[in-house]
């Protein structure tokens, strides 16, 4: 009998192995993830259930029963510390054990901040699993002092969450503005505009010096203009990187993450990788995506491809972030444009259309589904969008869907 491994029991993981048993797989299949929790939703950690507005139990992306009705085994709570690809092996802890194939979905790490700056005190966090997040729960109260290093969407996201649990939030950004590797000025504007609104001191070009503390414990921060803060915990949000240890031990070719081919296999026979780990050819270029749906969809493509569909992975990119009251969607990839459409709306509505020439790339849309909606299906179909309908807040844009 065939035996399926699959490392790493996050997003892209748990559907890959619902993927392999939907598709007809009558093997084994083990599901290996260091966390000691069934597979979960990692987006409303740092929202809904730092707040406590969600169960743990809400945040499980399937009930134990499921694996257990479909025969996969769970592995948690356990570290897998090497692959061999000659011998088709894999070894947790002391036990080595053998594959027909093998599933990366190894996800990503967190950067930290150094141990030589403080990055090692009590009550500085990042934001990334289950762990991290109950560890920073207790010091997201009313009246306490956070420092959030990095303007990133996690930055903001974590920026939005403590405001509105009344803690006092200083966030530093090195870069000339917030969001200025991912968005274009008018996004970075517009959330400044909105954090400022609800009390988040924003600080742009201005890095972290170092993080401070007594006892081993954080107490304050000094910034790289000299300024001195006290602080009672600190969020780092300076981005993540692919999970890529293992794969890179074990002699698989590492491209801005695991190097995959257009149908999610790796350099080594047998060995295939989906989500965040994995980097693939996209428009002529090599790129990795670092969002759920993304995880969803690739894993659901290469659990086909493991079973011999032969299917390349065509990505539509979107993402989203919840900050506030406001839900900003993101429909493309905005890489390569030369100028940005502003199309006006009502209150916290608007929305921002990338384009590169005549030719769309990408929309961010703040409380505009439609105008999001509208966006996703142009891009994804390789249509484009007159920017002086776009620009024009009375033109309705569902006849751009029929150009």
């Amino acid at each position: 009998m065939s035996h399926i491994v699959v490392i790493g029991a996050g997003q892209a993981g748990s559907s890959l192995g619902a993927g392999l048993r939907k598709g007809g797989v009558d093997g084994a299949i083990t599901l290996i993830g260091a966390e000691p929790v069934l597979p979960y939703q990692r987006p409303p950690l740092s929202k809904a259930y730092l707040l406590g507005e969600m169960e743990l139990e809400r945040l499980f992306l399937r009930p134990e029963s499921f694996y257990t009705e479909n025969d996969i085994t769970l592995r948690l709570g356990q570290q897998v510390t090497a692959i061999d690809p000659a011998a088709k092996t894999v070894t947790i802890g002391g036990e080595v054990i053998s594959y027909d194939q093998l599933a990366l979905t190894t996800g990503s790490h967190p950067r930290r901040l150094p141990a030589a700056i403080g990055g090692d005190l009590k009550g500085v966090h990042v934001v990334r699993t289950l762990a991290d997040v109950d560890a920073m729960a207790p010091a997201v109260t009313e009246g306490a002092r956070a420092l959030i290093v990095g303007g990133g969407y996690i930055g903001l996201e974590a920026a939005a969450v403590c405001a509105k649990r009344g803690v006092h939030v200083t966030l530093v950004e090195m870069a000339d503005r917030i969001l200025q590797r991912v968005a274009a000025p008018e996004t970075s504007d517009y959330f400044r505009a909105l954090h400022s609104a609800h009390g988040v001191d924003i600080r742009e070009g201005v890095g972290l010096e170092r993080i401070t503390g007594e006892n081993g414990k954080v107490t304050g921060a000094v910034l790289g203009d000299g300024t001195e803060l006290e602080v009672d915990f600190v969020v780092v949000g300076v981005g993540i990187a692919p999970a890529t240890e293992l794969a890179e031990a074990a002699g698989l070719a590492i491209e801005n993450g695991i190097k995959t081919d257009a149908q999610g296999r790796t350099s080594a026979a047998d060995i295939w990788a989906a989500g965040d780990c994995a980097s693939f050819p996209y428009k002529g270029r090599r790129i990795r995506l670092e969002s759920v749906p993304n995880a969803i969809d690739q894993a659901e493509v290469v659990a086909q491809n493991m079973l011999g569909a032969g299917k390349d992975y065509l990505a539509t990119p979107w993402f989203w972030s919840d900050q506030y009251d406001v839900k900003l969607q993101i429909a493309g990839l905005n890489t390569g444009y030369d100028r940005v459409v502003t199309r006006p709306g009502e209150g916290a509505t608007t929305s921002f259309w990338y384009y590169q020439g005549d030719q769309l790339l990408a929309v961010d849309a703040m409380n505009d589904p439609r105008a999001y909606m509208v966006g996703k299906r142009l891009i994804d179909a390789g249509k484009t969008a007159d920017p002086a309908v776009v620009a024009d807040p009375a033109a309705d844009l569902k006849p751009l869907l029929k150009a």
